[in-house]
């Protein structure tokens, strides 16, 4: 700011001090002029003296007056410019009081979902100081709150969609696991499709760690919850399940302490973000160390690789990536490769007031510390699981949210019989029963076989199969025989009109009897069956019987 100079302060002297001198000094002067010259010369230069005395009398009121003026207006442009630079001071403190406080005040309040024209009434009417200020600013104000408000509700609808997206994703992977369940159940003694099956449920897993990570970076919650206390190092365990390198995390020096089951998801979840991260960057032949030391404000759980370390550059820019998800501000900031691990790690810290911070690593990589804080624990007993198989989470609607019509509980039909656990693998196989040439059943002797042996061989039987290689029902298999032709003859028996078999019947009777004579005590019907032909229900033929000896 530019401050315009004020003139010194003095006392205006008097005219007859300002005027008097001058003209004393011309009037002598012209004295000695007169007293000089020539008596006749006198009188002309004692007018030009007085004349010059009047000019020097008129000359200096006139500069007095001049003066004067000058310092006036001096006076009203020092007034106006301290004016001015007041009326400027104000208006900067009250801009750096829109920026600093009040519309900040009034984005929070927003962003609680407070509307538009409560807020302003808000931000004016409650400050007496505001309430006098011309309508320009409450126009400036409604305009930039407006704009806020807008982009407000787009991100509020766009973290809406993320979880709903997050929701659908996380509902098929839980109906995926149920059904993994039960696969395990039914298949969990063939060592070959039980593997296949931890494969399978370890990929559903990792997608549902994803649905859980969209989630969280739209503004829910973890979508699962565990209703009974978890163990630490079964919590630990549970975020090992999630990642793809598992096998190289080492769980050393874990304190005895149990979690909360509302606080279960979101130590599981941070965890396995940051083991995942651990394992991302460190060579694949090396181990992840993670220890956990109960502490007096919580838990303090330490994930140290052997990566490539962290210069101090790269240290400020990924802290101030995780401070500003504690902020909400990470879902602008993702770029066109996001990186979701630390990001959802420093949302979950805001919901759950964890701690996390990044140090060099004894190993040469990166440490990341995990604070929990004691509210998350519990001195109850931990009973639930929250890993391997059967960790099963219940999905827990959030607050406020609608409740979904009541679904019929599928009844999947298992593809083969569920074999209890009490039945030894060396169990003796059912009898086998062939069949003879004659269509008779023909038992055979009992065959010890492992089932074991069984499972094996058909599991080699359905590979075989699925690579087009042959197998043992293949080359025993045999097509169908072709039906042999029929008689001439034959076929026209068989094509005869029923009933008239009758008449082959008789005949075979009156064979080697005289021409003309009848048998004793015949009847009509004996002489002459045809006439009674109506009367014979066709229903009543023979009938053929099955393989099995079933009247048809």
């Amino acid at each position: 700011m530019v401050s315009v100079p004020k003139p010194p302060g003095r006392r205006e002297r008097p005219y007859a001090r300002v005027l008097l001198p001058p003209a004393i000094v011309m009037a002598v002067a012209s004295a000695v002029a007169v007293a000089l010259v020539p008596q006749s010369a006198r009188v002309a230069v004692g007018l030009c003296g007085a004349l010059a005395v009047l000019l020097v009398l008129v000359t200096g009121a006139e500069a007095a007056r001049r003066g004067r003026l000058l310092r006036e207006e001096q006076a009203a442009h020092a007034r106006d410019t301290a004016s001015l630079e007041e009326r400027l001071a104000e208006h900067e403190a009250l801009i750096h009081r829109f920026a600093g406080d009040i519309l900040p005040w009034g984005f929070a309040r927003l962003s609680r979902g407070e509307m538009l024209r409560d807020v302003m009434a808000n931000v004016y009417d409650a400050d007496p100081d505001l309430r006098v200020l011309p309508d320009v600013y409450r126009e400036m104000t409604r305009v930039a709150l407006r704009g806020a408000d807008h982009e407000i509700t787009m991100r509020i609808a766009t973290e809406r969609s993320f979880v709903s997206i997050a929701r659908r994703v996380q509902a098929i992977v839980h109906q995926q696991a149920v059904e993994l369940r039960e696969m395990e159940e039914d298949h969990g003694r063939n060592p070959e499709v039980f593997d296949d099956l931890l494969r399978l449920d370890h990929g559903s897993s990792l997608i549902g760690r994803l649905a859980d990570t969209i989630g969280v970076l739209g503004g829910g919650r973890p979508g699962r919850q565990w209703p009974l206390p978890v163990s630490l190092y079964s919590t630990l365990r549970g975020a090992m399940s999630r990642i793809l390198d598992y096998h190289r995390i080492h769980l050393a020096s874990i304190c005895n302490i149990n979690i909360k089951g509302t606080a279960v998801e979101p130590v599981i979840h941070a965890a396995a973000e940051l083991f995942d991260n651990a394992t991302r960057y460190s060579p694949p032949t090396t181990k992840v160390h993670v220890t956990a030391v109960e502490v007096q404000t919580g838990i303090v759980i330490e994930i140290e690789d052997a990566g490539v370390s962290l210069n101090e550059e790269s240290r400020i820019r990924i802290e101030k990536m995780i401070e500003d998800a504690k902020n909400g501000d990470d879902a602008h900031n993702l770029g066109d490769n996001p990186r979701l691990g630390l990001a959802v790690v420093g949302r979950l810290c805001k919901q759950f007031d964890m701690e996390v911070s990044l140090r060099t690593s004894a190993y040469g990589g990166l440490r990341a510390i995990l604070i929990v804080p004691r509210v998350m624990t519990t001195t109850e007993p931990g009973v639930g699981v929250a890993h391997g198989i059967g960790a099963t989470g219940i999905p827990m609607p959030e607050l406020g949210a609608v409740e979904g019509p009541k679904r019929r509980p599928k009844k999947r039909r298992p593809t083969s019989p569920k074999i209890p656990a009490g039945i030894s693998m060396e169990d003796d196989v059912p009898e086998v029963t062939e069949w003879t040439a004659g269509g008779l059943p023909q038992r055979r002797s009992r065959v010890k076989v492992p089932l074991s042996q069984r499972w094996a061989e058909e599991a080699a039987i359905e590979r075989a199969e699925r690579e087009g290689r042959p197998t043992i029902w293949s080359q025993t298999r045999q097509e169908p025989e072709p039906e042999p032709e029929v008689d001439p003859e034959r076929k026209k028996l068989i094509e005869r009109p029923p009933g008239m078999w009758i008449d082959d019947f008789f005949d075979g009777l009156r064979k080697g009897m005289p021409e003309g004579a009848t048998a004793p005590e015949l009847t009509d019907f004996t002489l002459n069956p045809t006439k009674y032909l109506h009367l014979i229900d066709d229903s009543a033929a023979p009938t053929e019987a099955d393989d099995e000896g079933t009247v048809q």
